[in-house]
């Protein structure tokens, strides 16, 4: 590729989306920074300039430094000794032309040193990264803690902090521990206040902590003597200077090896406590992770792009009977579909990560000054939406992400099993996203209640309402009739009130949801462009109508009794 911005215009796309202006206009402050900082936009046009400069210079570097050092640095991964973590020499590359671009911290504002992007184009960025290296990724894209520190800490731990991510320096956010993995309520690291010291000290284990040996720490630690549950954890800021951590070993993981996976040691570490005590859990870590699961969907719609891409050049160049395997009807088929479930879980990110966009500005906007109520009513609305979309695209998404990495080998056949190519790179490295930060099954848990709300059978008739090109209505229908169906599905399971059944549909009623709001994702983007997503449009609904027979069908003929065929 020659660029992987320019050379993928579904990315594009998106800047143009209608709520873009919104966006734009909340994120800048109708453009208070232009006076105080020669980057600064001066109106719209001008933003979206700055994020496709910035975005192409992304694409540049993914193509010329972090794709080509994928494969060594896959090779060699990080090494552990005497405490420390030192990168694959690719990994410092990837750092090193990252950071002189100024790409660390493209989210914060500009008097911390950051380019003020909104999510939208910083998720494109992650996007992008992912496609080319996802384990690259997991480094880069840590500067997501910032944010936490922004949202919550004080001034003067922002101007300390903030400023350093944006220079370059990396972040790391320590929560899981050898008994607490999916339940954070368990974790027992130990934080304890030195009144001599005037500080905080940190003692126990951390483990599975994705670049364990950064530079600056947010720690969930349990601050509160006495407590087994989430109201006893507070958020701690550690920074690496001050020592007290080292690194027991490097996890030797099956993909995304260029990412340093660490089991901790903490030993009287100084840090300090950021925000207030006892909300470590149930309010900032629920925020880390709100944005850490929309990173993921966009780490895995960065490998979706990468295994469409990977198996289509091949199809083209390989030949078979007298003919390239392209034109074989069976390979053809899986390519389509590849494609339009990478088109769908894109469309799926950025309309989650729009929603984002607008209640955190606005959110960020009430520090400052008193919302108006229309304002505070555009807040609720659209937190309640990024709340309801997050796992529904971190799910969707990474599930997606290992189904096109699975097909891009069969494409491969027996070449695609040997490290020569690079699908089975992007085939394990694929893997973990439907694991980590919240696993599939936990993404359904936080989306069912939606289902039992009524709040995705609300926006999909908001969908219905959307005008789309004439050519394209046949398709909107047969959305509705999937809806339909959907709606009764979910009346059948609730009407009953049994939460065990509820449980074990979940899933499905999930899935049939997302996927019917995808297929009206794609419509809207077809109606835009019809070149680039019309075919992934027609394909990707003809699969969901599919995807949600087979789920109305087993709902339908399921009994509650056969409860006890799946109790083990």
């Amino acid at each position: 590729m020659a660029n992987f911005y320019l050379d993928t215009p579904e990315l594009r796309h998106y800047l143009s989306h209608p709520l873009m202006k919104r966006i734009v206009e909340l994120k800048e402050r109708n453009y208070a920074d232009k006076n105080k900082f020669d980057y600064a936009p001066v109106d719209f046009e001008d933003a979206i300039d700055s994020y496709d400069k910035v975005l192409e210079i992304i694409g540049e570097i993914c193509t010329e430094t972090i794709a080509p050092n994928a494969e060594g640095v896959d090779h060699d991964g990080p090494t552990v000794a005497n405490g420390r973590v030192t990168y694959a020499a690719g990994t410092t590359q990837n750092l090193d032309a990252t950071t002189k671009a100024g790409l660390m911290g493209m989210a914060m504002p500009r008097r911390y040193g950051g380019l003020n992007f909104c999510n939208v184009p910083y998720m494109m960025a992650a996007d992008m990264v992912s496609s080319a290296d996802a384990g690259f990724e997991n480094l880069w894209g840590l500067q997501d803690c910032a944010e936490t520190i922004y949202e919550f800490a004080n001034e003067d731990q922002k101007q300390r902090y903030i400023t350093r991510v944006c220079a370059g320096e990396t972040m790391s956010m320590d929560l899981t521990e050898p008994d607490a993995g999916s339940d954070l309520q368990a974790v027992m690291l130990k934080a304890t206040y030195s009144e001599k010291d005037q500080c905080w000290y940190l003692n126990g284990v951390k483990r599975f902590i994705t670049n364990g040996d950064a530079d600056i720490h947010l720690v969930l630690a349990r601050s509160e003597e006495g407590t087994r549950d989430g109201r006893g954890l507070s958020m701690f800021i550690y920074d690496k200077r001050n020592g007290g951590v080292n690194v027991r070993r490097i996890e030797n993981k099956m993909g995304i090896k260029g990412s340093p996976t660490c089991e901790l040691v903490y030993k009287n570490a100084k840090a300090e406590l950021c925000g207030d005590r006892k909300l470590g859990l149930i309010k900032y870590v629920m925020a880390l992770m709100n944005g850490a699961r929309l990173g993921i969907a966009a780490q895995s719609v960065g490998l979706s792009q990468a295994a469409y891409n990977e198996a289509l050049a091949y199809a083209k160049d390989r030949k078979q009977f007298g003919k390239a395997i392209i034109e074989f009807p069976a390979v053809a088929e899986i390519l389509s579909l590849m494609k339009a479930k990478l088109d769908a879980s894109r469309a799926l990110l950025y309309e989650t990560t729009r929603f984002v966009d607008v209640y955190k500005a606005l959110d960020d906007i009430a520090k400052e000054r008193k919302l108006t109520p229309e304002e505070r009513q555009e807040q609720k609305l659209f937190a309640k939406m990024a709340d309801s979309f997050t796992p529904l695209s971190k799910g969707i998404s990474s599930e997606y992400a290992n189904q096109n990495g699975y097909d891009c080998i069969q494409i491969h056949g027996g070449s695609g099993f040997m490290k020569d190519y690079a699908c089975e790179r992007i085939y394990r490295d694929a893997r973990i996203t439907s694991i980590y930060e919240g696993t599939t099954q936990l993404q359904v848990v936080a989306a069912i209640r939606y289902v039992t709300t009524g709040a995705y059978l609300n926006r999909l008739r908001e969908y219905e309402a959307m005008e789309v090109a004439p050519e394209l209505e046949g398709l909107k229908n047969r959305l509705k009739d999937m809806a339909s169906k959907y709606a009764a599905a979910v009346e059948q399971v609730t009407e009953d009130k049994d939460q065990e059944l509820l449980d074990f549909c979940a899933r499905r009623l999930v899935e049939m949801a997302a996927y019917t709001i995808m297929g009206h994702l794609l419509l809207q983007d077809a109606t835009v462009n019809a070149e680039l997503f019309g075919t992934s449009a027609q394909v990707f609904i003809r699969y969901a109508e599919a995807e949600v027979e087979k789920h109305i069908n087993f709902i339908r003929k399921f009994d509650k009794d056969d409860l006890a065929y799946y109790r083990k």
